[in-house]
């Protein structure tokens, strides 16, 4: 069988170097293939998902595809499963859910709007320490790495994708026909997307399997890279064997 080719997708106010703690742990050229999409130039789900394609455009038809999404990448990841221009072999959620955004979010994301659009430093600020709420002692290179990241996708990036999610399609069926290996990895503490909601993808999907990771937030991709890392890619190189069989 030829390398699978993993397709990691950043979640909302980042830039493709959310992934990069955790990719340094996926083995990459030992069997696997990594590459990671950049949505911040589309502004709706279903664009975000046909950027995700293009990078994906000169994989050969032999070899097999994996979508991996954080936070909103997984919206974008269902989506992606959901215009498939060819077969996928695995998909996996990563503090990430398959359901609609809730009406009770309205008020939530208004005031993340305004607060973005009026002082979007401030805004970083304020929204890490309620994601890291449970981890105080967190490293201090950590915590910058984060804020940077997010600083660097912008305020406009973080109002446009908090304008789209609340337009993200509800895909609870489409993981009830999934014929394809599910991962949904949660963090224990996760407030943001709280683990029930990864238990449930997981069993939605027929071949769903649930992953919950003692101790993090929502920022699991920084806060446990090596535990993601290897999760991961033990499913990567799994699940191809497990569509072939």
């Amino acid at each position: 069988m030829s390398h699978p080719v993993l397709l990691l997708i950043p979640g909302m106010s980042n830039t493709p170097a959310v992934w990069g703690p955790t990719r340094a742990h996926l083995g990459e050229g030992d069997g696997l293939e990594v590459r990671v999409t950049d949505v911040r130039e589309a502004t709706d789900i279903p664009a975000m998902a046909r950027a995700g394609w293009q990078v994906l455009a000169d994989v050969p038809a032999d070899r097999p595809v994996l979508l991996a999404g954080f936070s909103m990448g997984g919206y974008v990841a269902l989506q992606m499963l959901a215009q498939a221009p060819r077969p996928v072999q695995g998909l996996a959620l990563v503090c990430s859910s398959a359901r609609p955004d809730s009406p009770d979010s309205a008020p939530m994301r208004e005031r993340a709007i305004a607060a973005a659009t009026r002082d979007y430093a401030k805004y970083v600020n304020s929204v890490t320490q309620w994601l890291l709420a449970h981890a105080p002692d967190i490293d201090p290179a950590l915590l910058q790495a984060i804020r940077a990241d997010q600083l660097a996708a912008g305020a406009e990036v973080t109002v446009a994708q908090q304008r789209a999610v609340t337009q993200r399609a509800d895909q609870r069926a489409l993981l009830r026909g999934l014929g394809i290996p599910m991962l949904a990895v949660a963090g224990e503490r996760d407030q943001l997307v709280p683990p029930a909601l990864s238990q449930e993808a997981a069993e939605l999907a027929p071949a769903g399997r649930l992953e919950i990771v003692p101790g993090v937030g929502h920022l699991l991709p920084w806060e446990a890279p090596q535990r993601l890392g290897a999760l991961l890619r033990g499913w990567a190189l799994d699940a191809p064997r497990q569509v072939q069989t």
